[in-house]
């Protein structure tokens, strides 16, 4: 007589997250194991990873806050390709010395991170402005001029 295994939804769930995190890894977004590991630096808070920001804009510039509280302004790369902003940086630990089984919770990461972000609009290059304040990074990105809204006249005939 054959046996049949029942099937396990949570089992399968579990090879498919093993799966993907196998796969993150491969390409580099492994997850931050201590202080001791070379993995990327990718905290859980927020959907979209590292530093948290905000982006908004008016009629001439796009706005971006990014929180990066503890990243050395020096390594901070900053790069736009198109219509794409590429944030890049270094968190330090802050002590070297623990080793990474010694730790009974551990949420503050470090390490390399970078993240990408969609502009809604062209932005001119050249004039891109940054700074770095109290662990905030502040971006100022104008818009290039075919992307600034246009008032159209109306004519009454």
């Amino acid at each position: 007589m054959a046996r049949t295994s029942r099937w396990d939804p949570l089992r399968d769930l579990e090879a498919l997250r093993q799966e993907m995190d196998k796969l993150f890894e491969d390409f580099g977004f492994g997850r931050a194991r201590g202080p001791s590991s070379k993995a990327a630096f990718t905290p859980r808070a927020g959907r979209g990873g590292y530093p948290l920001l905000s982006l908004s804009g008016d009629k001439d510039n796009l706005y971006v806050e990014a929180l990066a509280p503890g990243v050395d302004p020096e390594t901070l790369e900053l790069t736009v390709q198109h219509s794409t902003l590429r944030i890049a940086g270094e968190k330090q630990a802050l002590s070297g010395d623990i080793k990474a089984e010694a730790y009974h919770r551990q949420e503050r990461g470090a390490g390399r991170f970078a993240r990408t972000v969609d502009l809604p609009a062209p932005v001119d290059t050249d004039k891109i402005r940054a700074d770095y304040r109290n662990g905030m990074l502040l971006i100022t990105l104008p818009k290039t001029e075919d992307a600034k809204p246009k008032q159209i006249n109306v004519k009454v005939s």
